[in-house]
């Protein structure tokens, strides 16, 4: 049987979030912190440390406790500096895919209520950002926007203003507020605490052993997401360890980095073990990297892919499994033999209960797929002003993720099919709901359904079945204003790849669509 986890890394009691900042600055000072490949920045766990006390400072008076700070940047230093920095400041950073159109910005800041805006220019340059109730700031971090905003370096002045005493817990005070794809509706903001956070952190600390202060991290993975945010960002910050950032995914620019830092871990996600793969088998790929394990999350990880890549690379593969709802991380591999297993996504960390149910709720022997349902300290509190969706998903206590899994004789984990009908693209949420919403407000269309088709590259992609008004036949044409009409409208990965019309949208008698049916017309 697999070893059974029931170590964290430390105690996580009383910790909020920027505790973890300060400790690592008193332990590991002169460490390197962060490396921001787009401007060449550099700074030590003090000097970092620095940096985020005195944008809390600074920010204390702008801000109230509790109220929502919207980070709406790629990776870059100064998002790691003002999560952090609001964290410390009592303020509840909420972050912001940087792809998004102006639609699903005015979305998350009007939902979550955000007060302060921290973005670059050319983001929110041509944006209309009026008309939102609760937001009175705005700073830019590079360049400037066009419109009144202030300086994000005035944040980062010198200051004696005393910080706030907590107004409550690390359990009970809000850390953040990711938004998160459902399967209906918009995106909902999912209420983590500094408890569920930190807990987190320590809980794969506790399981990653290989994980130290000598860690060199390259951070493609975007910061806005969990994984990147509390996996990458948080675990290697709180270690005094080194965080190399890239703003997005480049390859060459990602090997030049491996071999000029030394990087020595590369979490990653399965369409990027793929392109390394190709490389590899190119002879692109770094012969003498120092990478000595890539953690791979955010969508299942084919089997075949992760035995390629190691013996394509000679780097091992750590599968992981978890929600944003859970800060994220639920499971992850064993590095060493003999539980050296890269097609699993390995066994629950310390602390996490799961259980594999039928449809009645019943628990299922080992070898029989059923939904995983799980619970544990590191559970979100519910989702922002959603009890009804909340009730939906924590029952009694335990997590119902929609996921189906099944187990093995030894209790490995694997993930095998999703009840949920998220959309996974390259490791991104869709929401089909949200896709639909947006094609109905075209004027030639009279309903819709959205589904995810199967692809070798990105894992699957939105495919829409619409009815046109009036009988209007399908075209080229109108396929490819469709498509365009949602990318102005949402960020590029959730516009259709494949729209095929048809007489009708099948549906159940309340009216909601059968979507099994969709995918047997594919």
């Amino acid at each position: 049987m697999v070893p059974l986890r029931t170590q964290l890394y430390a105690d996580p009691a009383g910790r909020f979030v920027h505790d973890l900042i300060l400790e690592a600055a008193d332990r590991n000072p002169e460490n390197t912190a962060l490396v921001d490949s787009s401007d060449a920045s550099r700074f030590t766990v003090s000097e970092y440390a620095d940096l985020v006390d005195a944008f809390a400072r600074n920010l204390v008076s702008v801000i109230e406790p509790g109220e929502r700070l919207a980070i709406y940047l790629p990776n870059s230093w100064e998002f790691c500096v003002a999560f952090h920095g609001a964290s410390m400041a009592g303020a509840v950073p909420t972050p912001l895919n940087p792809s998004y159109r102006e639609r699903e910005v005015r979305y998350q800041l009007e939902n979550s209520g955000a007060s302060v805006l921290i973005t670059d220019g050319p983001l929110v340059s041509g944006m209309n950002l009026s008309g939102l109730p609760a937001l009175r700031r705005i700073y830019v971090t590079r360049a400037s926007s066009g419109a009144a905003a202030d300086s994000f370096s005035s944040l980062l002045r010198s200051s004696t203003t005393p910080l706030r005493s907590p107004l409550a817990s690390p359990a009970e005070t809000l850390a953040v507020l990711p938004y998160s794809s459902g399967t209906t509706g918009l995106p909902k903001g999912v209420m983590l605490s500094h408890s569920n956070l930190v807990t987190n952190v320590y809980q794969l600390l506790g399981a990653l052993t290989h994980l130290r202060s000598e860690t060199v991290a390259l951070q493609f993975i975007p910061l806005y997401h969990i994984y990147g945010m509390n996996v990458v960002m948080n675990a290697v910050l709180a270690l005094g360890a080194t965080l190399v950032l890239m703003p997005r995914w480049d390859m060459d620019r990602a090997f030049d980095l491996m071999l000029r830092e030394n990087v020595t871990w590369m979490p990653t996600v399965p369409p990027i073990m793929a392109a390394c793969c190709h490389a590899a088998e190119e002879g692109r790929f770094p012969r003498n990297h120092h990478v000595t394990w890539v953690k791979c999350g955010a969508a299942p990880v084919p089997p075949e892919l992760a035995l390629r890549f190691h013996s394509l690379t000679g780097i091992r593969v750590l599968q992981g499994y978890g929600m944003t709802e859970a800060s994220p991380v639920t499971h992850c591999g064993f590095f060493d033999d003999p539980w050296y297993r890269p097609q699993a996504v390995g066994a629950p960390v310390a602390l996490t209960d799961c259980r594999i149910v039928d449809d009645a709720g019943n628990d299922l022997p080992p070898g029989s797929p059923g939904e995983l349902v799980m619970r544990g300290p590191q559970f979100m509190t519910g989702y922002w002003n959603a009890p009804e969706a909340t009730a939906a998903v924590l029952r009694d206590g335990w997590y119902w993720s929609g996921d189906v899994a099944v187990t093995d004789s030894d209790a490995f984990y694997y993930v095998v099919d999703r009840r949920k009908e998220l959309i996974k693209y390259k490791g991104f949420s869709i929401a089909p709901a949200e896709v639909e919403a947006v094609l109905l407000e075209h004027p030639a269309v009279r309903d819709c359904g959205v589904i995810g088709r199967a692809d070798d590259a990105a894992g699957e992609v939105p495919c829409a079945f619409v009815v046109l008004r009036d009988g209007r036949p399908g075209s080229d044409a109108i396929q490819a204003e469709l498509c365009g009409y949602v990318a102005e409208r949402l960020t590029a990965y959730k516009q259709p790849r494949d729209v095929r019309f048809v007489a009708s949208i099948p549906r159940n008698p309340s009216g909601k669509i059968l979507r099994r049916e969709l995918r047997n017309l594919l």
